[in-house]
């Protein structure tokens, strides 16, 4: 069993944390030990990699702000979540009760000072909830008695006209446990099909210029793929990869994800300019909400941005009109990009 978790561990080593020894700042920002190399890959991807010790002491100041609570999943992200976020944008954590900020918090900070994971003893103090949920609802009791119960008859019904089959008691529970997980996952399965039968090594890393591998796609089937070469790339970022299938030969254009867009760089938003709204962090537009022209209300949503599993919803912070909407879903966006533009 030893060896085979040794050589198991060596094809999953360039996901490894690089951290080498023991780390004693953990005194200081009390992180959970799973978190604390989950939250530094996050500040990574985040270009805070250098400033990781603000990251540290923004958790510290974090967490005493919110009543030094009990740091685990996932009350801990939410921790985490606003320190990056404060961190990013040059901010303090006393900044947070500024009344003069108006700030869009990540959604897992507002779901925890919600109520939605649950209250400490004694609750989050009223300061904290004021200022980060301006009167938004806060669940006082066991959140599960606020939902609805789940019909799982029902979602059995909607999962076999996705499926074309009939699910899984295993299938119909992840879909209620984890809806956004398993629809990406059923996405990835009908772009790519099963690639679970693909050995974990050339999942991971590819295949080499000539390299051949056996594929069995089920039982007493099995595909002999030999990679060949990959072609310069094309004007428009595809290249096309050459391979035999079977001893016959074949070609496919996919895009090089590698390749420098050849797009102009977005606006930036002006921060003196009350009109502009900018990306607080960079990260995906997964949805927009409004468009041009649209009448919004203090508090209403405008769009949601995503960063390794973090996100991050902008609401208007009053009443106007929209005068230009700058992205769309799946838009890459980086810190101080202009997004949207209100009337003036």
């Amino acid at each position: 069993i030893s060896f085979y978790w040794e050589a198991v561990r060596n094809q999953y080593a360039a996901f490894e944390s690089d951290l080498k020894g023991p780390a004693s700042e953990v005194y200081l920002h009390e992180m959970p030990g799973g978190q604390f190399t989950n939250l530094k890959e996050q500040a990574r991807s985040l270009g805070l990699e250098t400033r990781w010790h603000e990251v540290a002491q923004a958790y510290h100041d974090v967490n005493l702000m919110f009543g030094d609570i009990v740091k685990v999943t996932p009350t801990s992200k939410s921790v985490g979540d606003l320190a990056l976020f404060l961190v990013a944008n040059e901010l303090r954590a006393e900044d947070v009760l500024d009344p003069s900020r108006q700030l869009s918090f990540p959604e897992s900070v507002l779901d925890l000072v919600g109520g939605k994971m649950g209250q400490p003893p004694g609750g989050f103090p009223p300061a904290v909830v004021e200022a980060i949920m301006r009167g938004r609802p806060v669940i006082k009791g066991r959140p599960g008695e606020t939902l609805p119960p789940v019909d799982f008859t029902k979602v059995a019904v909607e999962l076999e006209e996705t499926l074309q089959r009939k699910p899984s008691d295993r299938e119909v529970v992840t879909r209620v446990l984890y809806p956004k997980v398993h629809q990406e996952f059923l996405q990835h399965r009908a772009k790519y099909s099963d690639v679970s039968c693909l050995e974990t090594t050339n999942f991971f890393y590819g295949l080499l210029p000539g390299e051949e591998i056996g594929v069995e796609i089920e039982p007493g089937k099995t595909l002999i793929v030999k990679f060949l070469t990959v072609g310069e790339p094309h004007p428009d970022g595809s290249r096309t990869v050459f391979f035999e299938l079977n001893g016959q030969p074949r070609d496919v254009r996919i895009v090089d994800a590698s390749l420098e867009p050849q797009t102009a760089a977005r606006a930036k938003a002006d921060p003196n300019d009350p009109n502009h709204i900018a990306a607080a962090m960079p990260g995906m537009v997964v949805a927009v909400a409004v468009q041009a022209g649209d009448e919004v209300s203090a508090g209403q949503k405008l769009l949601s941005i995503e960063a390794m599993k973090m996100e991050t919803t902008l609401h208007a912070d009053r009443d106007a009109r929209i005068s230009q909407v700058l992205v769309a879903g799946g838009s890459a966006v980086e810190t101080g990009d202009l997004l949207i533009v209100f009337e003036k």
